[in-house]
């Protein structure tokens, strides 16, 4: 673990050193092979024989794949967009290679793969068609190849295929306009694909620059547009992508905007569960964006523009609500005052996914009274939903990683997702920080794709699984000390108290914030079930006597256990409080457990005599008796130890506490009435019956979903708005509870399944993330002693490998073991004269 904490510590000092203070002048979005090797056709202006960008030349020359191809080509995931990318973007670079006389064994790889694999990648067109793009680029570049020289050679097997793929463009090219405004990505956004017959007048291009000089922020149409206008303008904007791009190769869209590149940054951040690295920087960045906020005047927007517009406005929304700011709806809800706005997204619906995805997640930050935001959900819900169900209509545009994220977020919703569990599928997920659409598959426009910041990710949550398991470990001892694990009735839930509030509690807080939160919900658990199924009325009027008292003499059996556990972990928690603090909370934790314990007894009477109290009555009694406030009061202390304990403790509880309070008893009784009805007990969804005679099941169960859609609003809006006492440390350790009682009962009681939570269980505390191995590799200098080009390198998933750098007359191999311990490698390096390094 002390390893895993100096390369955590190392890494987060590297990217707060090198990344973090150079994010305005550099790209973080992928690497587009195509786009690059367009910036490196360009000659010198001087010279030109030679490439003007010559790091984008270097950049192709270094980055061609083992089979032979530029781009993105996973054999195992077959999503078309992806695979007839990369014939593409092979094309592009081998003409570049050509045209400046260097990478000839390249050239020769990569005619090779373009022979072996036209075939596989070309077969899969839907209904007959291409996709519009693969239409209209891939034909171009096949023209450029062989004007350029080059013999692409494609089987005899695929003639009808490519006859098929320019048949599709010359049916493109008669029917759309060269710029159509309900087209999106119109025909000249292609200018470097488009064929030389298809005349286009400079003054055409230069009409529909944009403001920094590029063509619909388009890097390879930029490129063409100058080599046809050289104009000055779309030089000033290659020169500008070049100077920020070019050694970590060219985006597929690129936009000058800072302040864009800030969001996505923190937005990653977050997403990835790092704040607790960079939370001055964060904060820093995020008060920036809230002044320019605050001055912020309204412009007109670019039909052709819309997407990064509505996508950074939802971004800015997002993270400074999230993040306390106060900011109104209106600053991305603008889309919906427009007709032509609503009607260009509707129309283009599967290209602007991403966009809308964004939208549907920033609605979920919902306030009370923000109609806007209603509008806005159900808006981008419907085409969310229509895409999801497969109703897209064109299949190359949606990819089944990006899909998976749409039905993530419809299917779960946020109020009822774990931290810990979002940061892993947000590593895992190769869309999870798509973008927007670009010319090309959503892939390609992945904002902050920085792989130290996720490396970093997957070593901050390995080192959480392994600080957890130990907890874990803790915990379970302490069950078994006390009796608790072995009451022989009700439900042993240790392991699952402790994932709740190990997968929830993405605070920095310490190790007894969680275990003491854990050790709370298994006495509530046990207690609650000795209440309910197994104490006799005498039982639990002694226990509860006891717990006023704090005083178990005269308890025996299932009920002294209980108050011993109970006493043990009032201990532990005033010992720790008062070392932090110096305040004693004995009295406040009796308090607490005396009201619950009263509520429990209170309810056993209820039931056991078959009276109905009115629905008030039963609501003020069951807000105490799901023992939500003993789990984050006492926490608070820890969490906020210079809080002053009246604001804390007042009676009554603060507005927040009590919404958390009201609304886990509603969701409680929500998911378990069946239940509870078969067993004889109280429920609110039954009482409504009982007070509403001309209600039946479904009336009530929409009247109890309603109450809770509105107290979560309001709920929402004391987490992020200040609206009491309670410090940030204490709101967010609130919204963390409130989370874990939605994710219990999302849908169902999956509390008292044995079996639903153990695949997240597994995740959280046991698996560790399954991420792809780093592409890009960094060779160290040559030293004395060792081989050139040959060095260990480590996966994001933790593997250790000894690879030979695959470039030049480097024969490229890996052996990996997730399981070798690391003196292994140095072991077996230093009889080869191999140094051990870290790519």
């Amino acid at each position: 673990m002390e390893f895993q904490n100096l390369s955590i510590q190392s890494l987060v000092q590297m990217i707060k050193r090198e990344i973090l203070p150079n994010m305005a002048s550099r790209s973080f979005l992928s690497s587009s092979p195509y786009d690059t090797a367009w910036l490196a056709m360009i000659p010198d202006l001087r010279q030109h024989d030679r490439p003007m960008f010559k790091g984008c030349l270097n950049w192709v020359l270094h980055n061609q794949n083992e089979e032979g191809f530029w781009g993105d080509y996973d054999h195992d995931d077959h999503e078309m967009s992806d695979e007839v990318e990369c014939l593409a973007s092979t094309l592009v670079c081998m003409i570049v290679l050509k045209r400046w006389h260097v990478g000839s064994p390249l050239i020769e790889k990569g005619l090779k793969f373009i022979h072996e694999n036209a075939e596989l990648l070309l077969s899969r067109k839907k209904q007959g068609k291409f996709p519009r793009w693969v239409a209209i680029v891939l034909p171009g570049m096949v023209d450029l190849a062989r004007a350029s020289g080059l013999e692409v050679i494609f089987p005899e097997s695929t003639e009808h295929l490519i006859d098929d793929l320019f048949s599709n463009r010359r049916q493109i090219l008669e029917r759309e306009k060269l710029v159509d405004k309900n087209q999106y990505y119109p025909l000249l956004s292609y200018h470097e694909a488009l064929p030389p017959a298809y005349k286009i007048s400079h003054e055409s291009i230069l009409e529909h620059l944009d403001s920094n000089g590029s063509l619909f922020q388009s890097p390879s149409a930029t490129a063409s547009a100058y080599l046809a206008t050289g104009n000055e303008a779309c030089l000033a904007y290659l020169r500008f992508l070049a100077s920020n791009c070019a050694s970590n190769g060219v985006p597929s869209l690129y936009l000058v905007d800072e302040e864009l590149t800030k969001l996505s940054m923190v937005y990653q951040l977050v997403r990835l569960g790092l704040t607790e690295y960079f939370d001055q920087e964060k904060d820093e960045i995020l008060a920036q964006i809230y002044r320019n906020y605050k001055h912020e005047k309204p412009i007109m927007k670019s039909i052709h523009s819309i997407a990064a517009e509505l996508y950074k406005d939802c971004l800015r929304f997002w993270l400074l609500r999230m993040h306390g700011y106060r900011v109104s709806p209106s600053s991305f809800c603008w889309f919906q005052d427009s007709e032509e706005v609503r009607d260009h997204i509707e129309k283009h619906y599967e290209s602007f996914s991403s966009v809308l995805l964004h939208v549907y997640r920033a609605s979920t930050l919902m306030l009370p009274d923000e109609h806007q935001l209603e509008k806005a959900r159900t808006f981008s819900k419907r085409f969310l939903e229509k895409i999801a169900s497969g109703g897209t209509r064109d299949d190359s545009i949606i990819s089944s990683s990006h899909r998976r994220m749409i039905e993530h977020e419809l299917g779960l919703p946020w109020m009822a997702r774990l931290d810990h569990l979002e940061h892993r599928m947000w590593m895992e997920e190769k869309d999870a920080c798509v973008l927007w659409m670009g010319k090309f598959s959503c892939h390609r426009s992945s904002m902050v794709h920085n792989q130290d910041i996720v490396q970093l990710a997957l070593q901050n949550f390995v080192l959480r699984q392994s600080v957890y398991r130990m907890e874990l470990d803790v915990l379970r001892r302490w069950s078994e000390t006390t009796r608790l694990s072995k009451m022989g009735f009700g439900r042993e839930k240790t392991t699952y108290s402790y994932f709740a509030v190990a997968a929830s509690v993405s605070l920095p807080c310490n190790s007894d914030v969680r275990v003491l939160i854990a050790k709370s919900g298994i006495i509530v658990t046990v207690a609650d079930d000795f209440f309910d199924t197994e104490g006799s009325l005498e039982d639990l009027e002694k226990l509860t006597d006891a717990v006023q008292r704090w005083d178990g003499e005269g308890l025996s059996g299932h009920a002294e256990t209980i108050f011993k556990a109970l006493v043990d972990l009032v201990t532990d928690f005033r010992v720790k409080c008062s070392k932090q603090s110096g305040k004693d909370i004995k009295k406040n934790l009796q308090d607490i457990w005396g009201e619950t314990f009263r509520s429990w007894l209170i309810e056993a009477r209820w039931s056991r005599s078959g009276g109905a109290p009115p629905m008030q009555e039963y609501l003020d009694v069951g807000m105490t008796s799901v023992a939500a406030h003993v789990l984050v009061l006492p926490s608070t202390c820890l969490a906020s130890p210079t809080m002053p304990l009246h604001q804390l403790w007042s009676n009554p509880y603060q507005p927040l506490t009590k919404l958390l309070m009201v609304t886990s008893r509603l969701l409680n009784d929500l998911h378990g009435y069946q239940k509870e009805e078969r067993q004889g007990k109280l429920n609110f969804v039954l009482l409504y019956l009982k007070e509403n005679p001309k209600a039946n099941i479904e009336d009530s169960i929409n009247f109890v979903q309603w109450l809770l859609d509105q107290l979560n609003k309001e709920f929402l809006q004391h987490v992020f708005e200040e609206l009491c006492d309670l410090p940030e440390p204490s709101r967010r350790l609130h919204l963390a509870c409130l989370k874990v009682f939605h994710m219990f009962y999302n849908s169902s009681n999956r509390y008292d399944s044995d079996t639903e939570m153990l695949h997240d269980i597994q995740k959280a505390l046991l698996v560790p993330p399954r991420i792809p191995t780093l592409k890009s590799l960094r060779p160290l200098p040559q030293q004395a002693g060792t081989k050139p080009g040959v060095f260990v390198t480590k996966s994001l998933s933790g593997q250790f490998g000894l690879k030979r750098f695959p470039r030049k007359s480097f024969i490229g191999y890996q052996i990996s073991s997730q399981t070798d311990p690391l003196n292994r490698w140095e072991n077996m390096c230093k009889p080869s004269g191999f140094k051990l390094c870290f790519a």
